[in-house]
C-alpha cells in the first residue's frame, strides 16, 4: 500500500526511526536514569521514589535473582502486582538480570493463573501478598520454585511501611490467609541484593523481554514474544509521534498511570515512553474507587493521562470530578478499547483538551497508529500509522484492496512480535511467511491515510480495555455439571458500552441464574464475568452442529435497536 499517510504527518514527525538506537531495554533504562538521577519518578500513596532510587532498587534486586535465587539470562520471572513502586523494581530488576518477565493479572483465578504459569515455564513469581493464597491452590502443578512476597507498603519508609502492612493484615479480606514453605520477601531481597555483585548479562535486541499474555485473535491465552528491539521501536515510535503538538518537557511532565501497568499499553505507554523523558509517574493502586482516584489526582498538577473508554467516563460521571484543575493537562491518551464519541466530545468540553486515540494490539507492542497530538476534536478514526510502520488491507485471500474499501489491517514493523510462545502454528497463522501480521481488524484508509474500524475480530470482546475471548468462557461455564451447552457473546449498548451475555442450555432445569452465577465468580475474573445469563431450550447451530455465535448477537443487536 502506498504510505501516502507520510504526505499527511504532523511537522517534525519523522517517517522513519531506529529501532536499534538501544541495545536492550536495560540500556534504555540505564541511560534514562543517568539523565535523570535526581528527578522524582514515582509516585504512590503519598510516598516518592527517584530516578537514583530506582535504579538502586532494581540493581539490588537484579542482583539478589542472579546471586541467591542463581537464575540464569532467559529464565522466566512474573510479576503479579498492582500498580505499584515495587511493579517497576521487580520488573527492571528482573530484565536487568537478563530474565523474560512473564506480567500477570493479579486478579486472575487459580485457574488463569495455573495455565500462564506452566505455559510460560515460570521459575520464580513476585507477588502481592493479598494473592498468594491464589498461588497456593495450584503450587504443585507448577514449575514455580522461587515465590517472593510484597506487601503493599513495601516502598515506602520503614515507618510507613509498617503501619501500612500492619493495617492491610488487620482486614483479612485484603489478605486471605495463605501457607507457603520458604517464602521469599520482597524487601529482605532488595536488601540483601546490596551485598552481591550483578553480573553483567549480555542482552541483545532479539532476546526476548516479555511474554506478554493474550488471546490473540481467538482461543486458550497464548504468550506473545516482545523482545527488546519490539519494546524499543515502540518507544521510539511512540516519541518520535509525541515530538510534534505535545509540547512535552524531558524531566518536567507528571503523568496518571490508573491502568494497570500488566496491561500492553500501560506497560509501554505510561511506564517506558514516559520514563525515556523522565516523567514523574503517579501510581494508582485502585482506580475503580473513583472517589479516591480523583481525590489522589487532585494533588498533582499532571501534564497526561491516559486511560480507557470507560474510565473516562466513569470519571466525568462523579461529583468530584469539578474539583480537579486540568489546566496543566497536555496529553489525554485513550486505549485499550475504542473511545466512544459522546465520552471524547465531554472530556474536551469539560477539560479543554482533546482525547486522542490511538490503535494497537498486544502483538505489535502494541501501538500501531494514533491520531496527531495537535488534533482540534474528535476524529473518529484511529489515526495515522506511526513511523516505520507498514500497513495494508486485504480480502480473504490476502489480495490487497484499493484505498477506501474494508478489508483486513495488516502490519508489517519493527514492532512485531517475535511469535507466539511454543506455538509454531498459531504464530504462522498470524504472521504471513511474508513478515505481515494479520490484525484480524476489518478496517478503511481514507484518501489521506487514516484508518478507521469499521468491525472487530468477529467473536473477541473488549471489556474496560481488556481482550475477553468467549470460548475461555464457554469453558469455564460448560464445565458446570449442570450445563449441557453454551454461548457467550458481547452485547453494546450506547449507555454502558459492552457487556458479557451467556446463553445456556440446562441439564439440570433447576439450575438458577444465582447459582450459575456464583460458579462463574469462582472461576472467572471480574471483567470476564456474564452481566447476563439467558436460559434457552436450544442454541442456534449450522448442518455441521457448530453453535453459531453470529445468530445470537443478531438477535441482541435487533433488541438494542428497537
Amino acid at each position: 500500500m502506498e504510505k501516502i499517510w507520510l504526505q499527511h504527518y504532523p511537522e517534525g514527525v519523522p517517517t522513519d526511526i531506529n529501532p536499534d538506537v538501544y541495545r536492550s531495554v536495560v540500556d534504555m533504562f540505564e541511560q534514562t536514569v543517568e539523565q535523570f538521577r535526581k528527578n522524582p519518578a514515582l509516585y504512590n500513596m503519598g510516598s516518592s521514589m527517584t530516578y537514583g532510587e530506582l535504579d538502586k532498587k532494581t540493581h539490588n534486586f537484579a542482583a539478589y535473582l542472579q546471586n541467591k535465587l542463581h537464575l540464569q539470562k532467559g529464565d522466566r520471572l512474573a510479576v503479579m502486582l498492582p500498580n505499584s513502586m515495587q511493579y517497576f523494581v521487580a520488573m527492571l530488576g528482573a530484565l536487568r538480570a537478563g530474565l523474560v518477565v512473564v506480567n500477570v493479572n493479579p486478579l486472575y483465578t487459580a485457574r488463569e493463573l495455573e495455565h500462564q504459569l506452566i505455559d510460560a515455564e515460570v521459575k520464580t513469581i513476585v507477588v502481592l501478598e493479598n494473592f498468594v493464597h491464589t498461588i497456593e491452590q495450584i503450587l504443585p502443578k507448577t514449575p514455580l520454585e522461587h515465590i517472593i512476597i510484597s506487601e503493599l507498603g513495601d516502598m515506602f519508609s520503614s515507618l510507613k511501611s509498617g503501619i501500612i502492612n500492619f493495617a492491610v493484615k488487620k482486614l483479612k479480606k485484603m489478605v486471605p490467609a495463605y501457607k507457603i514453605d520458604k517464602p521469599i520477601y520482597l524487601r529482605s531481597a532488595i536488601k540483601k541484593g546490596r551485598h552481591y555483585k550483578l553480573n553483567p548479562v549480555e542482552i541483545y535486541g532479539d532476546d526476548i523481554a516479555f511474554l506478554q499474555y493474550t488471546g490473540g485473535t481467538t482461543g486458550v491465552s497464548k504468550g506473545a514474544m516482545l523482545t527488546h528491539r519490539n519494546i524499543i521501536a515502540n518507544v521510539e515510535q511512540a516519541y518520535a509521534w509525541m515530538s510534534s503538538g505535545g509540547n512535552l518537557e524531558p524531566g518536567k511532565e507528571i503523568a496518571i498511570t490508573a491502568l494497570p501497568l500488566y496491561h500492553i499499553f500501560s506497560l509501554m505507554a505510561n511506564c517506558f515512553v514516559f520514563m525515556k523523558i523522565g516523567v514523574y509517574n503517579i501510581l494508582i493502586t485502585n482506580p475503580k474507587n473513583i472517589g479516591t482516584f480523583l481525590k489522589e489526582i487532585g494533588k498533582h498538577k499532571f501534564t497526561v493521562i491516559t486511560g480507557v473508554n470507560t474510565l473516562f467516563k466513569a470519571m466525568m460521571r462523579h461529583k468530584r470530578f469539578s474539583e480537579i484543575d486540568f489546566s496543566h493537562l497536555k496529553i489525554s491518551l485513550g486505549g485499550g478499547m475504542a473511545v466512544h464519541e459522546n465520552v471524547a466530545k465531554l472530556w474536551k468540553q469539560k477539560t479543554g483538551n482533546v482525547l486522542l486515540e490511538g490503535y494497537g494490539l498486544t502483538e505489535t507492542s502494541p501501538v500501531v497508529c494514533c491520531n496527531p497530538l495537535n488534533l482540534e476534536e474528535y476524529s473518529g478514526n484511529i489515526g495515522f500509522p506511526i513511523p516505520s510502520t507498514e500497513i495494508k488491507v486485504v480480502d480473504d485471500d490476502y489480495n490487497e484492496v484499493p484505498f477506501g474499501e474494508a478489508g483486513e489491517l495488516c502490519v508489517y514493523g519493527p514492532q512485531v512480535m517475535k511469535g507466539y510462545w511454543n506455538k509454531p502454528d498459531e504464530t504462522a497463522n498470524m504472521i504471513m511467511h511474508d513478515g505481515w501480521l494479520r490484525t484480524g481488524d476489518v478496517v478503511k484508509v481514507d484518501e489521506k491515510g487514516r484508518v478507521k474500524i469499521v468491525d472487530r475480530k468477529k467473536d473477541m470482546l473488549v471489556v474496560s480495555g481488556f481482550n475477553v475471548y468467549p470460548s475461555e468462557i464457554e469453558e469455564v461455564i460448560g464445565e458446570h455439571p449442570d450445563v449441557l451447552e453454551v454461548a457467550v457473546i458481547g452485547v453494546t449498548t450506547e449507555r454502558t458500552g459492552e457487556y458479557i451475555k451467556a446463553f445456556v442450555v440446562r441439564k439440570d432445569p433447576l439450575l438458577s441464574r444465582e447459582a450459575l452465577m456464583a460458579y462463574c465468580i469462582e472461576h472467572l475474573t471480574t471483567y470476564k464475568m456474564p452481566k447476563k445469563i439467558e436460559f434457552r431450550d436450544e442454541l442456534p447451530k449450522s448442518n455441521v452442529g457448530k453453535i453459531l455465535r453470529r445468530v445470537l448477537r443478531e438477535e441482541e443487536e435487533s433488541k438494542v435497536r428497537s
